[in-house]
């Protein structure tokens, strides 16, 4: 364990966060999304693990690293087919943790299912949680930290 940094957060996980660049996309998914398939294709090429609940993983995630503000989809869900307007438990919780995190509301735009598939196989590293809930897969393109002030 160490200091300041969310004990979710295994030392796999902190390296791609590191080693990720801006604009690059982290994939967050649930337990039914084809994790391992898909990350086989992305940038970092392995599957990363952190079994506890999507908002969980989402707020460890979000306690480091920063969203793309340049960009209008730096966060974004898998809507449900064929109501992609509506918003499951599991999207409003995450919802909560991304507007805690930006301290700010964030929306998250939606994503039809396939496209999201095919936005992951771009992305630079997948996650996948404990979440056992359907529709609980986002994704999060990362922004920049400003120097310090002087």
């Amino acid at each position: 364990m160490l200091k300041g940094i969310n004990p979710l957060l295994n030392a796999d996980v902190l390296q791609a966060l590191r080693a990720m660049g801006h604009g690059d996309d982290l994939i967050i998914a649930d337990t039914n999304f084809p994790a391992d398939s898909v990350a086989k294709q992305t940038m970092h090429g392995k599957l990363l693990r952190i079994d506890a609940p999507a908002s969980e993983v989402v707020k460890a995630v979000l306690s480091l690293y920063p969203l793309d503000t340049f960009v209008d989809d730096a966060a974004a869900r898998m809507e449900i087919v064929g109501k992609p307007d509506e918003i499951p438990p599991v999207q409003t919780e995450v919802q909560k943790e991304i507007d805690k995190a930006e301290g700010k509301a964030w929306p998250m735009i939606s994503v039809e299912r396939y496209a999201f598939y095919e936005r992951a196989k771009k992305a630079y590293c997948v996650i996948q949680t404990g979440e056992r809930r359907f529709y609980g897969c986002f994704a999060f393109r990362k922004g920049v930290i400003p120097p310090d002030a002087e």
